[in-house]
């Protein structure tokens, strides 16, 4: 089996990003950097006007855009791209064969090959194929997250397929045809002058032990995957595609691998279908780092940017050679790869846009902020701005108390809560497996730490308490105070719930039925002449 890596990035723990995980997460990422740094953190709607001179997309939903403010100067962000990335950058980077002409103006390798607009005729694409030279890689002009890209085509007739699937699927008629480098597909993220990480894209597959069977290695790799923050949204699909692909190699999902052999479940790389990120930062040669760097520069008013390249090791010299930009570009991979160390692309990204701030300090480093809360008031459409609470100024101090005894009541909870709360302190409350509960408290004044312990014995009513234990806590904190439930206090309350609406189902089931049994009688259908003259003398009346 794989070595999976679990050591993080020490300021960016999983419980940190429980609720901002999948399409929040990268907006997330940046903005907790900056608003640990003590820059002023607002949370913004789509119809904002500070960004209404910002190409954006897909920002229904709050999460994706987002303002950091010094004293010297404001910024605004769509996901990881910021306001000093100009509108031009971005229409050429969605543009791949506006990408390619620059790219090319200045020097830098990319795929030889001719866009189609308006492809009509199977012919000219042929055409065009027989003169790239086979094998080729069709994909359509305008694509992201590696739809209908279709690599290392070596026939006609996959040439015609892959056309007749970007066109009648994507609903496209402008495609590119191109040559296929034979390497390995990377993922470089430039900010300035600079490759401030860098990971190898490794399609989808599991690593024999001799026990377990294809698909069973797939149900393991995917449960690995959902304990990185990226790669909890990215599992393994075994679908249709997946396994013709593995009945290609002479296996099937219930084939049982020797130990040590890798198995490949599709050729496309992408991190979004199961691909695993390798960080490969250290060991990437300097010369593939110096194309990509090139290639941002290649690109009118693009400072930093994801530079997707193959490289290239089939000649003397390992080459880069660049296959898209991506300024908007997902960095979840990077910092949270699957095997190598991590990378701080959001440190980066901050630095550049505010070089006058300090890089975050050992007990900053611990505080983080609960999105859904802090997006309510936008998702409920009660403001159009949600602004961050300021990062606490001073020394933090924190205990951990635990807590035994008839303690599972939510009310008690809430109440403790409060307690945090009107003592200037934040943290959490979590319910235990055994009953007893977590209660995490801390700020920036001691005493008000301390005497805190009293206060969890102020509420006899709701609680029975037997003993509190009290220790010091070095661990993540959250600014607000927040409430967990116990794994199968939640389970039970999951089962009621459904148990609910399985009721709710039946009756509406029942009700429908009535009323359909109660249409086809005969005093409905003998009363019709009788509603029918209502209706008439309604409507009569109405006007």
């Amino acid at each position: 089996m794989d070595n999976i890596n679990e050591e993080w990035l020490p300021h960016l723990q999983p419980s940190m990003i429980e609720n901002a995980q999948g399409y929040q997460l990268d907006a997330y990422l940046m903005a907790l950097e900056g608003w640990r740094r003590g820059l002023t953190l607002k949370w913004h709607v789509k119809d904002s006007e500070k960004f209404k001179d910002i190409r954006t997309w897909y920002v229904e939903k709050p999460g994706h855009l987002f303002s950091l403010s010094s004293k010297e100067r404001v910024h605004y962000f769509f996901k990881t791209r910021g306001d000093l990335v100009s509108n031009g950058a971005v229409d050429i980077g969605k543009d791949k064969q506006q990408t390619k002409v620059h790219l090319e103006r200045e020097g830098v390798r990319t795929p030889q090959g001719q866009e189609l607009t308006q492809l009509e005729s199977i012919d000219l694409a042929k055409e065009v194929a027989n003169k790239v030279g086979y094998p080729v890689v069709v994909k359509p002009s305008d694509g992201s997250y590696g739809r209908g890209v279709f690599t290392n085509i070596g026939t006609e007739e996959d040439l015609e397929n892959a056309i007749t699937y970007i066109q009648k699927t994507l609903e496209t008629n402008d495609i590119i045809i191109e040559e296929h480098i034979p390497g390995d597909e990377h993922r470089l993220y430039v900010v300035g002058d600079k490759v401030v990480g860098a990971m190898l894209r490794e399609p989808a597959n599991v690593t024999g032990d001799g026990e377990n069977t294809v698909k069973q290695l797939i149900g393991i790799k995917n449960e690995q995957k959902k304990r990185n923050p990226r790669l909890v949204s990215c599992l393994i699909k075994q679908n249709p595609e997946t396994r013709h692909f593995i009945e290609k190699q002479g296996y099937t999902l219930q084939s049982v691998l020797p130990e040590g052999e890798k198995l490949y479940l599709t050729d496309k790389s992408n991190i979004s279908i199961g691909g695993d990120p390798i960080s490969v930062t250290d060991e990437l040669p300097q010369t593939v780092k110096d194309v990509a760097v090139a290639a941002v520069k290649a690109i009118p008013g693009l400072v930093h940017s994801a530079v997707d390249l193959i490289v290239d090791r089939s000649g003397d010299q390992v080459e880069g050679v660049v296959l898209e930009l991506n300024p908007t570009a997902q960095i979840g991979g990077l910092v949270f790869p699957m095997k190598g160390k991590p990378n701080d692309i959001p440190k980066a990204i901050i630095d550049y846009y505010f070089p006058d701030t300090e890089p975050i300090t050992q007990d900053s480093s611990k505080l983080y902020f609960d999105l859904e809360t802090v997006l309510e008031p936008l998702l409920t459409r009660t403001a159009k701005v949600a602004a961050m609470s300021p990062t606490p100024k001073g020394e933090l101090h924190a205990k951990k108390y635990i807590v035994t005894g008839d303690v599972s009541n939510h009310g008690f909870h809430l109440g403790l809560r409060k307690q945090l709360f009107e003592r200037y302190l934040f943290g959490r409350i979590v319910m235990l497996e055994d009953d007893s509960i977590e209660v995490i408290a801390a700020g920036t004044d001691p005493e008000a730490v301390e005497e805190f312990k009293e206060a969890i014995y102020e509420d006899p009513e709701r609680s029975e308490i037997e003993s509190v234990t009290e220790e010091a806590y070095d661990g993540a904190l959250n600014i607000g105070v927040e409430i967990k439930t116990a794994k199968h206090l939640q389970l039970e309350r999951a089962q009621e719930l459904q148990q609910s609406l399985e009721l709710i189902n039946q009756e509406l089931h029942s009700l429908e039925k009535n009323y359909k049994t109660y249409l086809k009688s005969f005093s409905w259908r003998i009363s019709y002449p009788i509603r029918l003259v209502g209706a008439i003398f309604k409507s009569i009346r109405r006007s």
